[in-house]
C-alpha cells in the first residue's frame, strides 16, 4: 500500500485550474517532494491529501483511506505544518504543544512523555517556558514541525518548512527533518521551491508546474539524463536556424533548450563539444559571446521540463495573496 496515492487528481477554482490531472504514488518511508513555483499547484494538492480542500475531480488516498469519504481517518493518519505558522506567541513553546496535544485527543497519560521527547528531538527543551515571542523564526518552525509529530503520524506533510528563514537556519530545519525521518521512520511530503532543499531531502521529487507533473524521479537520476555536462552560451546574431539545427547532429548533445540568444545544452564529454561548436558558429559567422561548462543541477532539470526558470513573481505577497483566495473559496 502507497503511503500517498492520487489518481488524476484535480481542482479548480472557478476559471483558473490549479491542480490538473495529476496522478503519482509516495511509497512508505520515503521523503517525497514537489518542486515548483508558487501558483504552481503544490499547496493545492497538499491541502486536498489533508482533507482542507475538495477535489474537483480525480481521487486522492492517504495510507488507503479516501480524503472524501473517509476524511477522519485521513486526519488521524497524517501530521500537517502549513508555510505560515500556527503557534500562539503568547504561550510558552509547552503550552503550544499542549493545545496541540488535546486537540489530537493523545491520552492523557502520555501528554507529557510525548511533549518531552519532541522538545529533545528539535532542540527546544531549554525554551520550553519562555514566550513564543521571543523565538527566532526557525525555532518557531522547529516547534510547528513537533506540533505535527506528537500524535505520531504515518505521514507528515510540510508545506514549504523553510520558506521565509535564511539559508543557515533554513540548513538546519533540514538536519531537523533528517534526524525525524530518522527517527520515527515515517513517509515525509514536503513541497519546496527551493532547488537545494529539494536536492538535500528528497529521495524522490515531482516538479511541478501550472498544475501538472513534468516528471518524477530520484534528484540524481533527473540530473544523469541531462547528460554528463551543462554547456551555456549566448551569441550574437548570424544564421541561428542552420546554427541550431547542426548542433542537433552531434552525437554528444542529448538536449538543446533555447531563450532568444542563449542555448543551454546537454551533451556529454563536453570537451569534445565546445571545439565543434566554435567550428559551427565560425562557418555560419555567429559571435559566440560567453560560453561556459558545467555539471547538471535541478536547476538544469527544472529549465528543462518546464522552459522557465523558478518565476520571479514568486514572492511572499503573491503566496499570502493566494492563501487569502484559497480561504475566500472554501468559507
Amino acid at each position: 500500500m502507497y503511503s500517498v496515492e492520487t489518481r488524476s487528481l484535480s481542482k479548480s477554482f472557478g476559471a483558473v485550474t490549479a491542480v490538473n490531472d495529476i496522478s503519482f504514488a509516495v511509497e512508505s518511508g520515503e521523503i517525497f517532494g514537489f518542486l515548483g513555483p508558487n501558483g504552481a499547484g503544490k499547496s493545492t494538492t497538499i491541502m486536498i491529501l489533508t482533507t482542507l480542500l475538495k477535489p474537483t475531480s480525480g481521487q486522492a488516498l492517504v495510507f488507503g483511506f479516501d480524503v472524501m469519504t473517509q476524511p477522519k481517518q485521513v486526519r488521524q493518519s497524517i501530521g500537517y505544518v502549513q508555510q505560515e505558522s500556527t503557534v500562539d506567541e503568547y504561550l510558552t513553546g509547552k503550552e503550544n504543544l499542549l493545545l496541540q496535544a488535546r486537540l489530537n485527543h493523545i491520552p492523557k497519560d502520555q501528554i507529557d512523555k510525548r511533549i518531552d521527547e519532541v522538545l529533545e528531538l528539535i532542540e527546544l527543551s531549554d525554551k520550553q517556558n519562555d514566550p513564543v515571542v521571543t523565538y527566532s523564526g526557525g525555532m518557531r518552525k522547529r516547534l510547528d514541525i513537533a506540533g505535527g509529530l506528537l500524535h505520531r503520524p504515518k505521514v507528515l506533510f510540510l508545506d514549504e518548512p523553510t520558506v521565509g528563514l535564511d539559508i543557515q537556519t533554513r540548513r538546519k530545519i533540514w538536519e531537523y527533518i533528517k534526524k525525524i525521518h530518522k527517527e520515527f521512520e515515517m513517509t515525509i511530503f514536503l513541497t519546496t521551491h527551493y532547488m537545494e532543499e529539494a536536492d538535500q531531502l528528497c529521495d524522490r521529487i515531482g516538479i511541478i508546474d501550472r498544475g501538472k507533473i513534468q516528471v518524477i524521479d530520484s534528484p540524481e537520476n533527473m540530473k544523469n539524463a541531462m547528460g554528463n555536462e551543462v554547456i551555456s552560451l549566448t551569441f550574437e546574431n548570424g544564421n541561428f536556424a542552420d546554427f541550431l539545427s547542426q548542433l542537433r547532429q552531434i552525437d554528444l548533445i542529448k538536449k538543446i533548450n533555447e531563450d532568444n540568444n542563449k542555448l543551454t545544452i546537454f551533451a556529454s564529454k563536453g570537451t569534445e563539444v565546445i571545439p565543434k561548436i566554435f567550428q559551427i558558429s565560425s562557418e555560419l559567422q555567429i559571435k559566440i559571446i560567453s560560453i561556459s561548462l558545467t555539471q547538471p543541477t535541478l536547476d538544469d532539470v527544472f529549465i528543462s521540463y518546464t522552459g522557465h526558470e523558478i518565476r520571479d513573481d514568486d514572492t511572499g505577497f503573491n503566496r499570502k495573496r493566494e492563501h487569502a483566495k484559497m480561504k475566500r473559496l472554501r468559507a
